[in-house]
């Protein structure tokens, strides 16, 4: 299986904060039954930016130690892309990993809103040969209580990737419900971890699988599994028409999240 979706390398962003943690967690990755990972470290975030080069020599470094120690494990390279106006010059001038060097870009929207101009950064990724994938819509508080922004979002273009540990009910009830409902209305198509470490925020990657195995939608699986496949060949994907979902109340999250 493949993650499309982590923070794995050491001191560059709000993941792990040595190598040996980092080496933790690629060895928990093996457990889990992940064979490839996609190494996604902040870029353009208000607090974190990982250099590209930075990315690339980290990632070398551990795939040497992966060998030396017969961790079967294969690393890629990515970022998580905050939006901002300023991502197409980067990205035309090599300073964006793609995910896997694909054609895929993953994209982090602010966690409370999705800016007026979304939409033509999308546009203008799209025109550059870039699908954008946006990242944990289902932990954006305006996508909560609105899921028509997704809808409109992927109609332009986009596609979207559900985090392992929302499926698991890690950050609450609500967003666990919120998330089931859009794997059920096509409004997501890749599946990540988004794992920062092996405490707050681990892989959940199998728990996140099975709940969406016990809610019956063994097809949603294949179909995520098989997309982040996809990404790594830079393939097109499989896509269904994305449905309408009934309006989430945030102020239901809100409690729920509380209450946990």
């Amino acid at each position: 299986m493949i993650d499309i979706h982590s923070h794995i390398l050491w001191n560059v962003d709000d993941g792990p904060k040595t190598k040996e943690e980092t080496l933790q967690i690629l060895e928990q990755a093996v457990l889990e039954g992940i064979t490839e990972i996609i190494s996604t470290s902040h870029s353009n975030h208000p607090q974190y930016h990982a250099n590209y080069k930075h990315v690339q020599n980290k990632l070398h470094i551990l795939q040497y130690d992966l060998i030396q120690q017969n961790i079967p494990l294969t690393l890629h390279s990515g970022h998580e892309v905050r939006l901002s106006d300023s991502i197409i010059p980067q990205y035309r001038s090599n300073r964006l990993h793609t995910l896997a060097n694909s054609n895929y870009l993953l994209l982090e929207l602010p966690s409370y809103t999705v800016p007026h101009y979304t939409k033509m950064i999308i546009r203008e990724l799209l025109s550059e040969g870039v699908t954008p994938i946006i990242a944990h819509p289902e932990r954006n508080k305006a996508i909560a209580e609105r899921p028509e922004l997704l809808e409109a979002l992927i109609r332009e273009g986009a596609l979207a990737q559900v985090t392992a540990g929302s499926l698991a009910g890690h950050f609450g009830r609500a967003i666990q419900r919120l998330s089931l409902d859009l794997v059920k209305a096509n409004l997501v198509h890749t599946y990540g971890s988004d794992v920062h470490n092996l405490s707050s925020r681990p892989f959940y990657f199998d728990k996140g699988l099975l709940y969406l195995e016990k809610r019956k939608q063994l097809d949603a699986v294949d179909m995520l599994l098989e997309n982040n496949s996809r990404i790594i060949r830079n393939k097109p994907m499989i896509l269904q028409e994305p449905e309408k979902i009934e309006r989430a109340k945030w102020w239901q999250i809100l409690r729920y999240s509380k209450a946990e």
